[in-house]
């Protein structure tokens, strides 16, 4: 009963979802997926068109999703936090983020909404034992994994698994958690703990069917730099050995290859018949909602033969979107919306900013050069301690705004996913 009466809550706040909706999610059978030619189809090879979210922000944490600007990538958001209220908070801190910002809640609400794919950007470091989100050993990569895992399977959603930020950067921004600099493609220590971390996770969920398959590195190699073409050539070598190393565990899983420079750029690509269950994920964000403003992707995908799908779109107006999606649609591109939850709009779940919060987004935009740079600028620490704790009790599921025309305007919501 109680289940019963938080499904029509739920039902209630957005206004759009139905009863047969919520038995579709409840009723999908996860099978195994694999490709066959454009399309991921199922072990009775009906179709599985991606229609879903991003976690962004939970397992790989970025500034604006907070609200802030220069302070955007995790190590800096970390370094920021030690300075504010010591390690020993900053840890805490973390800990209780990664508890309450996705909870199975969140899972339920996503598979109400019609969505009948999550994916899961994570750091590469939830998976070694190097200093992360508080942990500094026994990092809790699987673990928090594991339950995504079975809150899918509950609710009969599959779930990609993304390395959003890899050994050594593969972006050379923000996003990757780097140094201003994709040294991944110049080290051959990065590459070996790339592929033997992919290895090991291929090792753990071979045998599980709610994991859709495996994006190897998101968005390799921004466009800045003046040897991006050498390290273009080097992008499909990588993704061939990291292929390898997967496969000596598991034959099974789909593996998902992104392009060049913000997933957009395909030209490096030669070889697609090096392994019989690859596809392809592009990302865009604004210009033209219409077919020819994707062409050459779509031109890409007819010559490989194989699936593509639009990991990250969002961040636009809900007309834009809803262009979109059908574009996306009409030429069997499934899609997933970035991000699920973040402060503000934007999202499926708008977190509501703590009355005094801009006394830390002040703080995150100062100059921070010397330590007397930090005494200076740094607020009250219990104040802060006390903001962080309601920003963290603000995330959760219950306290977040649903973000209801947003959500529309991906046509996800429907009988036939």
């Amino acid at each position: 009963m109680k289940k019963i009466l938080l499904l029509l809550l739920l039902c209630v706040s957005i206004g759009t979802y139905s009863y047969a909706t919520i038995k579709n999610a409840q009723n999908r059978i996860v099978s195994f997926l694999r490709v066959s030619e454009q399309n991921i189809v199922k072990e009775d090879g009906s179709k599985h068109l991606i229609l879903g979210t991003n976690l962004g922000n939970w397992l790989n944490p970025e500034g604006y999703m907070f609200g802030f600007q220069k302070t955007n990538a995790p190590w800096k958001i970390n370094q920021m936090l030690c300075e504010l209220i010591g390690p020993d908070d900053a840890a805490k801190f973390w800990k209780e983020f990664k508890e309450n910002y996705i909870t199975e809640k969140d899972i339920e609400f996503i598979a109400l909404t019609g969505s009948n794919t999550i994916r899961l950007p994570f750091h590469y470091k939830l998976f070694t034992d190097e200093d992360y989100m508080g942990l500094t050993s026994q990092q809790d990569g699987f673990k928090i994994v594991d339950k995504v895992v079975e809150w899918c399977r509950k609710y009969n959603i599959y779930l990609i698994l993304d390395m959003h930020d890899a050994p050594g950067g593969q972006t050379g921004d923000n996003i990757d958690d780097s140094y201003g600099y994709p040294w991944l493609f110049e080290s051959e220590t990065s590459q070996k703990k790339f592929c033997d971390i992919w290895e090991k996770i291929a090792e753990h969920y071979k045998n599980e069917p709610v994991i859709l398959g495996y994006e190897l590195i998101n968005e390799p190699i921004a466009p800045y730099f003046s040897n991006m073409d050498e390290m273009n050539a080097k992008l499909e070598l990588l993704q061939k050995r990291a292929v390898q190393a997967i496969r000596r565990k598991d034959k099974r899983h789909i593996i998902l290859l992104g392009g060049a420079q913000w997933n957009g750029n395909f030209k490096p690509f030669s070889d697609w018949n090096y392994d019989n269950n690859i596809m392809y994920t592009c990302h865009r964000y604004g210009g033209e909602a219409t077919k020819a403003a994707i062409q050459q992707i779509i031109d890409f995908r007819d010559k490989v033969n194989l699936p593509m799908y639009m990991g990250e779109i969002g961040h636009n107006t809900d007309q834009w979107q809803a262009d979109f999606c059908k574009v996306m649609r009409d030429n069997n591109i499934g899609y997933t919306f970035w991000p699920y939850k973040k402060v503000d709009n934007s999202c499926f779940m708008a977190i509501k900013r703590p009355e005094g919060w801009q006394s830390i987004i002040d703080y995150s935009e100062k100059a921070r050069i010397t330590f007397k740079d930090i005494r200076d600028a740094r607020p009250d620490q219990g104040v802060t301690k006390e903001l962080l704790k309601k920003f963290i009790e603000n995330s959760r599921f219950e306290n977040c705004l649903v973000q209801d025309s947003y959500i529309k305007s991906l046509n996800i919501n429907t009988d036939n996913n």
